[in-house]
């Protein structure tokens, strides 16, 4: 019989199919039938049994001794140390199937035959397992050899078993069946080779992609089949969809979009929405299914009466009602039910009750429209998680994710956990939604947890021009992905050039190194900065870094690096001849030198959402050691820290605050292009480089050794709807900086300069800032006010930047 398994068919099936090569035997693999061919060179075959089975043998009488024949590579005090019979015991028939089942589960034997002899002597035969020499793929294109070794389990050196085989074809067919090529075929093979090894081949026919010529609804009359398939993942094939691999049938996807579509009409009033069918016809010639679906819409309902009821005293429903976002007379909106219970639920918790059920109840009034919802909230007992499901993703791959979760299979059920969880996927960027939901399991005490994201693009090409006061005119090419290959690394390329900086970057991060949660990525780069407006010269650094990270806990992280750079100052022509204009506290340090520096950092995050946060704090502690080799030594220190405080969604109060040191040792100072420069994007209302040390001669900006920088912001609402993107707030900054070294503000003789003005007086300003995200990029448009500020600074009232992340 000659058999295989296809993405149409259960994948449960077993698969044969005899060759014909000039190998010496082909196996199918797991069901033992061979065929040999004709000029097979000579290979030491023998034929492996379908599945573990015992000789008849003596049921009754006392153990003498126990042999073990037949091992090859397993020593026999492995096998006695399986078998759960001791010399002494007397065997019969219930031990003797005890010890068959035990020896079974190791995995390690094709046959297995124990008898008893008449002397005593047990006797175990055994036929090992072959060890597996290679695994194969044939056939594949449209999938790497590289996913599919990831998807299955039999590996080199390895225990080859049917059952593994068995289980790898199925993965391998839903892989392709999830890549849209419902009609792929995996016929297993085994080659058996000498010394007890076999090749693992698998034999694939991928098959044509089957796309979605169209997919019709009926029985809709308030929506149009446009707006209910824009509500759908899955998307009708058309030539433009290059690149989208949700243009073919996949049923699981299929499952999504129904929730999908419940979700859109319930949250539209519907409260009897249900879909009557869901049928895929599949093309004569199999190249395009035709998908429709039948829905059944209802009338739009209201909420009628709201409620809370609770078993627990402690817990007061009339309390507790006054936290639902629902009124009676409301639309009706299934979301709001579901936020209902987040707030319940955290309301509890609040009060001590971590594992408290709460279960609404629907009344629907027809007669009247309207759904009566009430609340039953319960202390639960304790519940542990049974599965843990991913849902959406089609790109990144499911370790991605599942690593990210701090909630496994067996742990209890724990809602703050949940919540970070969550947190961690949204912070990585990959995902425009992420939801985690809690659903029965297969008993009271089991849950299954479904988590459901939403992917989003992550690599991004891009050519530009563009203009900013900060930058003037900039011309960018870039290439970057925050998921390359779906596996959760950072890769980024990007070539700038405007009137003020020119720099190309390099850098990869792979954020599970070795598989453990360790960060580690190398950087290169090349810069030229322009800051001949703000201090006469141009800067130049061409280097290279390493970098890695860990987590101390679940909000703390610890990362390290090393870097090495070139670095040059270049002055105008004639700058600093004698006689020059030049200032004596830049022309010093005119030229190259090699920075060699080792430094870590340390970060706290401990606010509600890493995305845009209501609660919370964070904080960051950065050192930079200078001097392990090149010409430069300095010691720099940093520290900041932000505050969060919503006082609702829309009205958030914020408080950040930063200061660093930066010290030169072993004789030496500190260099103008590692000190500390503010203003700009670092302290709204001056210009970059506008505060702090100047040398008055030439009006050039020197840095300072020290910077202290606070900010207080309140973001409030600007009666825009938040899809455009647009966040306004009102903010006020505060700080100072300076603190030369004694070379640069006293002269020769030991005397103050006073054209080098050097204070610590506090600047400050307040005004207005705007945060766009654009289809451009993240665009800030800054209108400020100073407060106070020196003389010689250089302020401006308006500003607007972009930025890109990478």
């Amino acid at each position: 019989m000659m058999t295989s398994i296809s993405a149409a068919q259960s994948l449960s099936r077993g698969c044969v199919r005899a060759g014909s090569s000039a190998l010496a035997l082909v196996f199918a693999a797991g069901l033992g039938s061979t065929a040999m061919a004709q000029s097979a060179p000579a290979i030491t075959t023998a034929p492996l049994q379908e599945a573990p089975r015992a000789a008849p043998a003596q049921e009754g009488g006392v153990v003498n001794r126990i042999l073990v024949q037949g091992n090859q590579r397993i020593d026999a005090t492995t096998v006695l140390s399986y078998l759960p019979i001791q010399p002494g015991d007397t065997l019969d028939p219930v031990l003797l199937d005890v010890a068959i089942r035990t020896l079974t589960r190791t995995q390690l034997f094709a046959n297995i035959q124990i008898g008893l002899q008449a002397n005593g002597d047990l006797i175990v035969t055994i036929v090992e397992n072959p060890i597996i020499n290679q695994v194969v793929f044939e056939g594949n294109g449209a999938i790497s050899e590289d996913k599919l070794t990831e998807e299955v389990t039999v590996a080199p050196r390895g225990i080859y078993t049917r059952a593994r085989v068995q289980e790898d074809v199925g993965s391998i067919i839903e892989l392709y069946r999830l890549g849209g090529r419902i009609s792929a075929t995996v016929t297993p093979k085994l080659v058996q080779l000498e010394q007890n090894r076999v090749d693992v081949i698998f034999e694939i026919d991928e098959g044509p992609e089957t796309g979605l010529r169209t997919i019709t609804f009926l029985g809709n009359q308030e929506f149009s089949d446009s707006d209910l398939r824009e509500v759908m993942v899955t998307k009708q094939t058309r030539w433009f969809r290059l690149f989208n691999t949700n243009d073919n049938y996949d049923p699981n996807r299929l499952d999504y979009d129904r929730e999908q579509l419940r979700k859109f009409y319930t949250n539209r009033g519907y409260y009897d929405f249900r879909i009557v069918s869901a049928v895929a016809e599949l093309a004569p010639d199999d190249s395009a299914f035709a998908m429709t679906l039948t829905v059944d819409e209802g009338a739009k309902f209201n909420f009628g009466e709201v409620k809370v009821v609770t078993e627990n005293a402690r817990l007061n429903g009339d309390f507790l009602a006054l936290l639902l976002p629902i009124q009676t007379g409301d639309l009706y909106e299934s979301d709001k039910i579901e936020s209902s219970v987040d707030a319940l639920t955290f309301a509890a918790g609040s009060a001590g009750y971590a594992f408290v059920e709460i279960n609404p109840t629907y009344t629907a009034n027809r007669e009247t429209n309207t759904v009566d919802v009430t609340f039953n909230v319960s202390e639960g007992q304790r519940v542990y998680v049974e599965r843990m499901n991913v849902v959406g993703n089609t790109r990144t791959i499911d370790p991605v994710i599942r690593r990210e979760l701090l909630l496994t299979e067996g742990d209890a059920f724990n809602r703050t956990l949940v919540e970070a969880s969550r947190n961690n996927l949204r912070r990585l960027g990959f995902f425009k939604e992420v939801t985690i939901e809690e659903t029965p399991g297969s008993a009271p005490d089991r849950s299954v947890v479904n988590v459901t994201v939403e992917e989003q693009p992550t690599g991004e090409l891009s050519v530009g021009a563009g203009f900013s006061s900060v930058d003037s005119f900039v011309v960018n090419l870039g290439i970057s992905e925050r998921n390359f290959r779906g596996r959760g690394q950072n890769l980024t390329a990007r070539v700038e050039w405007g009137s003020l900086r020119q720099q190309i970057d390099f850098r990869f991060t792979e954020p599970k190194f070795l598989g453990r949660d360790v960060g580690a990525g190398f950087d290169m780069f090349h810069s030229r900065y322009d800051f001949q407006d703000e201090s006469s010269f141009d800067y130049r650094s061409t280097g290279a870094g390493l970098r890695l990270s860990y987590p101390l806990n679940g909000y703390t992280r610890f990362s390290t690096r090393y870097f090495v750079k070139d670095d040059e100052i270049i002055v105008p022509f004639g700058y600093c001849d004698a006689g020059g204009a030049g200032s004596r506290a830049l022309c010093e340090q005119v030229g190259a030198s090699l920075n060699s520096s080792v430094g870590y950092t340390l970060q706290i995050d401990r606010r509600n959402d890493p995305i845009r946060a209501t609660r919370g704090w964070s904080g960051a502690l950065r050192q930079d050691l200078a001097g392990i080799g090149g010409d430069v030594n300095y010691l720099k220190t940093e520290v900041d820290g932000a505050w969060y405080y919503g006082i609702t969604p829309n009205w958030i109060v914020s408080l950040q605050g930063s200061l660093g040191y930066v010290t030169g040792w072993n004789g030496d100072a500190v260099r103008i292009n590692d000190r500390f420069f503010r203003g700009g994007n670092t302290f709204r209302g001056f210009e970059t480089a506008g505060l702090g040390p100047r040398d008055l001669r030439t009006n050039d900006s020197l840095g300072g050794n020290f910077y202290a920088v606070g900010s207080a912001e309140l973001t409030l609402p600007n009666g825009l709807p938040e899809q455009y993107g647009i966040r306004t707030s009102l903010f006020a900054d505060v700080g100072t900086t300076g603190l030369l070294d004694d070379r640069y503000t006293l002269t020769s003789g030991g005397v103050v300069d006073t054209q080098i003005v050097d204070d610590l007086s506090l600047r400050a300003s307040a005004g207005l800032s705007v945060h766009w995200r654009s289809p451009m990029g993240p665009i800030r448009f800054d209108f400020s006010q100073i407060l106070s500020k020196e003389d010689y600074d250089q302020s401006e009232t308006f500003r607007f930047s972009t930025s890109t992340q990478f």
